[in-house]
């Protein structure tokens, strides 16, 4: 009697209903899959599979946009300062133990495509080459370092940080071949494999987070590349939406000492971000973007026109305005004012006038910038340089500004704008039996091996 009240009958589950199950649970699954955003299933699928997310967006041309000088003003720097100041900043470096940030520096301040009748000075090509070719690097470090070029399953990773063998700034390579006019064609060797500058840009695109202590390179390269696409947002390695109204939102945020030298850095990349979106009929940003880049910018003007020191010259105090001689440090040294004085008038060289502090403080700036220079002994200046001191950055930057200050009218465009202004020095420098340069043709491939 027991055991039959306790006995249950036993059914067994069909074959059939156990299909009819299981493609239920597959068809919903396929359903979730569909109605669920785009961006979201790459993202799923990313992790699912262990790898990035893919890039949504890249540029469709080889070539980088520019940001062009906007003004011709001999006034400011004559025809023989200029030929001074470039004779005096011919890159001269050791091939010895070379510092990847010294010919980033070098690179942006004399273009891809230069060459020189020195001997011992090195050419746009080289430093192209260095910056491109592992080999090249390894052998200047006697094979004992980390290659500056990292390979990914997905492209190229540039080193950055401390290490002497490695770029000091996040991206801060990848924007001196940009600007240099380098194109996505143009070959990347790494220990490994031969690939292009495009994955070099595409690894940068995947890698870069909004919460990176530095984001001023970064920015930059982005709106080089995809500004003149139009192109206003991307999906980074993890999916997440990156826009350029982001960026300014980040650049814009903490106090305006902070940020890459002294916090100059970021008004650059907000003016060029503002230039490239005008030219863009407002595709880059968004009205609100704008406006808050703008009214930042133009609080940066108040507080640059109001910490000028009586000479002419700008310090890291610069942002506290009126109240900049409160932050002065009796053991500051010059290269901290060669520093700031540069990249001020570097941003106003690419501002419209509405950002711009009153002329006279301009002329006052620039004539101080091209003196310090004109005065550092040369040997000073080889020895700076080849120890990558923080004078050395300034000098290179101080040229970069010498040559937007006196660019020739010749072409609005900023691929034309550097040897433009280095043809008219070198007419200078013929004239007064100084040695002379030759531009070199644009490259699109490395030297040969």
């Amino acid at each position: 009697m027991t055991d039959t009240l306790h006995k249950r009958p036993h059914r067994n589950v069909s074959a059939r209903t156990m299909l009819a199950v299981q493609c239920l649970t597959l068809v919903s699954l396929l359903a979730a899959w569909v109605l669920t955003p785009s961006a979201d299933r790459r993202a799923l699928a990313a992790v699912a599979l262990g790898r990035p997310y893919p890039l949504d967006v890249f540029p469709d041309t080889p070539a980088p946009g520019s940001v062009a000088p906007l003004y011709n003003q001999p006034d400011l720097v004559s025809d023989e300062q200029l030929a001074a100041v470039l004779k005096k900043l011919i890159p001269r470096f050791s091939r010895s133990h070379l510092r990847p940030n010294l010919i980033e520096h070098a690179l942006r301040t004399w273009g891809s495509e230069i060459t020189f009748n020195q001997p011992d000075a090195i050419s746009g090509p080289q430093m192209v080459e260095f910056l491109t070719d592992s080999a090249r690097h390894l052998e200047s470090w006697d094979g004992k370092v980390k290659p500056l070029l990292e390979d990914t399953p997905e492209g190229i990773f540039v080193r950055f940080g401390e290490d002497s063998a490695a770029s000091v700034h996040h991206d801060h390579t990848l924007a001196a071949l940009t600007e240099a006019g380098v194109p996505l064609t143009a070959n990347v060797y790494t220990t490994q494999r031969a690939l292009q500058l495009r994955h070099i840009l595409a690894e940068a695109l995947r890698d870069f987070r909004l919460d990176e202590g530095e984001t001023e390179w970064s920015s930059l390269c982005f709106a080089l590349w995809l500004g003149p696409a139009g192109i206003p947002q991307w999906h980074n390695g993890a999916g997440r939406t990156i826009s350029f109204d982001m960026l300014v939102e980040r650049l814009v945020r903490n106090h305006k000492r902070m940020g890459v030298c002294q916090g100059t850095h970021r008004i650059y990349t907000l003016m060029a971000l503002l230039r490239l979106n005008e030219s863009q009929q407002g595709r880059l940003l968004s009205p609100d973007a704008t406006r808050m880049a703008e009214a930042w910018i133009m609080d940066v003007r108040q507080l640059v026109a109001d910490s000028q020191f009586p000479d002419g010259s700008w310090n890291p105090g610069w942002c506290y305005g009126k109240d900049y001689q409160m932050h002065l440090d009796p053991q500051e040294k010059i290269s901290k004012r060669v520093i700031a004085t540069g990249h001020h008038l570097e941003w106003m060289s690419i501002a419209p006038e509405k950002f711009h502090i009153p002329r006279e403080q301009i002329h006052k700036a620039t004539q101080w910038l091209l003196t310090n220079v004109e005065q550092t002994p040369q040997t000073e200046i080889d020895q700076n340089f080849t120890l990558l001191r923080h004078i050395s950055h300034a000098r290179m930057h101080a040229l970069r500004l010498v040559l937007s200050a006196r660019m020739p009218s010749c072409s609005d465009s900023a691929a034309m704008a550097r040897p433009c202004a280095i043809a008219a020095a070198l007419q200078t420098m013929t004239k007064m039996g100084r040695p002379r340069f030759t531009p070199m043709r644009s490259i699109a491939q490395p030297p040969n091996k």
